[in-house]
C-alpha cells in the first residue's frame, strides 16, 4: 500500500513510511507512550513505524490518536482508556494519504543493553561481557594490591 502512495503521491511522508516498513528489527526501535506525550500536538496522529510500548513510570496518559505497526497490550489498553484512538497504518493511509496532520516519531535506537558492549577494548569505557559481577571476575585480582593480593 504504501508503496503505491509513495510512487503515486508527492508527499515525502510516504516515502519515510515505506523505507521504514523495510527496515529490520533492529532499526525500528519501540517507542514508549512517555515519548508520544511529549512530542503530541493537538489534532495531530502520531505516526510510529514500529511498536508501541507501554510506560508504567507513566501515571496518566492523556488523549492521543495513534497509528503504529503494533501496539503492546497494555500500551492499547491505556491509549484506549483516556478517549484516545489506535490505528494501523492501513487505516491512517485512508485518513492521511499524504500524511497530513500527522507527525513521525522513532524510538532511541541505541538504547539496546547490546550497543553498551560495542566498540570494547582499552581505554574505551565500554562495557566488558562479564560471567558475572561478583568478587571473582574481572577484578585484577594477583595483579593489584586493592583487589586481593599483588605478585
Amino acid at each position: 500500500l504504501y508503496r503505491f502512495l509513495a510512487r503515486r503521491t508527492d508527499a515525502d511522508f510516504n516515502k519515510v513510511v515505506l523505507k521504514r516498513l523495510f527496515m529490520s528489527r533492529v532499526n525500528r526501535p519501540p517507542v514508549s507512550i512517555s515519548r508520544l506525550v511529549r512530542n503530541a500536538k493537538e489534532k495531530k496522529t502520531m505516526v510510529v513505524v514500529g511498536t508501541v510500548t507501554d510506560d508504567s513510570r507513566f501515571p496518566e496518559v492523556p488523549k492521543l490518536s495513534v497509528a503504529a505497526l503494533h501496539f503492546t497490550k497494555t500500551a492499547k489498553a491505556r491509549i484506549l482508556k483516556a478517549g484516545g484512538e489506535v490505528l494501523t497504518l492501513d487505516q491512517l493511509a485512508l485518513r492521511a494519504p499524504t500524511g497530513a496532520n500527522t507527525i513521525l516519531i522513532r524510538g532511541a535506537k541505541n538504547a539496546r543493553e547490546s550497543v553498551k558492549h560495542f566498540g570494547m577494548g582499552p581505554h574505551k569505557n565500554k562495557k566488558p561481557y562479564v560471567r558475572s559481577k561478583g568478587r571473582k571476575f574481572e577484578r585484577a585480582r594477583g595483579k593489584r594490591a586493592s583487589r586481593g593480593f599483588k605478585v
